[in-house]
């Protein structure tokens, strides 16, 4: 009766379940699911699905018999969106995370269909709070650490409900675990006594306001769940300003004498015979330049080789590279970001910045991103406290709105290399980046 008066009224974007009571409740409500998305099928849109196994209280009472645990894994998980169990629920329903003795998790058929998965850690000990997530975006570890209060009632409805919301807004699975995780570990902190026993947690609308709600996300592959959540921070790069990327050794003498003092080198194809040259003769030019910096694209073993003080990454090479061997080197490393989940993989590793992006549409990349935005650029300068570039879509027209978000930087590419005067170009570019800073 309530999801036909809902779906009368007001169609959902997405359906949180709860505790359900039977088979007949579960089936009802699976039904119901794929009454809404055929009729929202139309329109595009598909309705989401987060499942919260009640299957037990913290207490130990049993709420869900053999028949029920059967009927979750015949009927409705399988139609799931993302299923947010805690560390006991998920064995009942034959998943393990990354914890468990058995070593790799066992993924069973409904998630390698294409569903989301949180394993939440909150009951567990340990400094820290760990949440195994498996979602098509990213997989890994998403931890914080834990907060000590007895106030904790009401902690899965909390999670599983903020990433309903965030899934009804248009955000990934990834991305909406990550705000699940922050706005649950925010209600942590403000839990209350309500009598003489352990009280409910208390959700807040700023949660995503404060850095320390932010969780790290490890890199993929890692097993076991991380010990710390802060790794040592790499090399901090000088003031970055106008950010010149380019992808020859010739660009990079035009853009410094030009007065740019931030150039990367970004020479996408590896098998570029004369690749190593390039960078050899860049790395040349920057450390006969004073002030300049260079960071090279994605070819971290030829910068380490060539003595480059600076990498820079996207997200698909972080399970390729060895960070420690950067580190060690006092290599500056920038790193690429387009989402909540990146971000928190990025600012797992404590990079010498972090570049948000896209500010706006580009043509330099095939592009599977929204624009951001200058309000998501001002967001994230204001919570991180790593210096933040503004990447593309920026041109000369742009430049002093983006620097006026409160970036470090502004990386540009075609607003140079296509100009019909470079050298002028780069004056422009750097005085509108100064402009928009004051």
């Amino acid at each position: 009766a309530q999801l036909a008066a809902l779906a009368a009224d007001m169609p959902p974007a997405a359906i949180k379940t709860g505790l359900l009571g039977s088979v007949d409740n579960l089936r009802v409500v699976c039904r119901w699911v794929d009454r809404l998305r055929e009729s929202a099928a139309p329109q595009g849109h598909r309705v989401a699905l987060v499942v919260d196994p009640v299957l037990g209280s913290s207490t130990g009472a049993v709420f869900a018999d053999a028949a029920l645990v059967q009927a979750y894994l015949q009927e409705m998980l399988p139609r799931a969106t993302l299923v947010t169990p805690n560390r006991a629920a998920a064995r009942r329903l034959g998943v393990s995370g990354g914890a468990e003795s058995e070593g790799a998790p066992i993924i069973p058929a409904w998630l390698a269909a294409g569903a989301a998965l949180s394993i939440t850690g909150g009951d567990d000990d340990g400094a820290l709070a760990c949440d195994w997530v498996y979602t098509p975006q990213a997989r890994g570890w998403l931890s914080l650490p834990r907060v000590d209060t007895r106030h904790a009632h009401g902690t899965g409805c909390t999670f599983a409900a903020s990433a309903a919301a965030a899934l009804a807004h248009g955000y990934c699975a990834a991305d909406a675990l990550v705000l699940a995780k922050m706005a649950t570990t925010h209600a942590l902190r403000h839990g209350y006594a309500a009598g003489r026993g352990a009280g409910p947690v208390q959700a807040l609308a700023d949660f995503a306001q404060h850095l320390s709600n932010l969780p790290t996300l490890t890199l993929a592959g890692t097993t076991a769940p991380p010990s710390a959540q802060t790794a040592a921070p790499f090399a901090p790069s000088t003031a970055l300003g106008v950010y010149a990327v380019v992808d020859s050794a010739d660009w990079v003498a035009r853009v410094l004498a030009a007065g740019i003092r931030t150039v990367q080198l970004r020479i996408k194809d590896p098998t570029q015979p004369t690749l190593k040259a390039h960078i050899r003769a860049s790395v040349a030019l920057a450390a006969q330049t004073p002030g300049a910096q260079l960071f090279i694209n994605d070819h971290w073993q030829l910068a380490l080789e060539c003595g480059a003080d600076g990498v820079h990454l996207g997200q698909e090479d972080l399970d390729h590279v060895d960070l420690e061997a950067l580190r060690n080197a006092g290599v500056r490393l920038g790193l690429s970001t387009h989402s909540y989940w990146e971000v928190a993989r990025a600012w797992a590793l404590r990079p010498s910045y972090i570049a948000c992006g896209p500010v706006y549409a580009t043509q330099s990349k095939d592009m599977p991103w929204i624009p951001q935005g200058l309000n998501n650029l001002r967001y994230w300068t204001g919570l991180l406290p790593v210096p933040v570039v503004g990447i593309a879509g920026i041109g000369v027209h742009q430049m002093a709105e983006v620097a006026a978000q409160g970036v470090a930087g502004a990386a540009v590419i075609t607003a140079i290399t296509a100009a019909a005067d470079p050298e002028a170009a780069c004056a422009e570019l750097a005085a509108a980046f100064e402009r928009g800073r004051k």
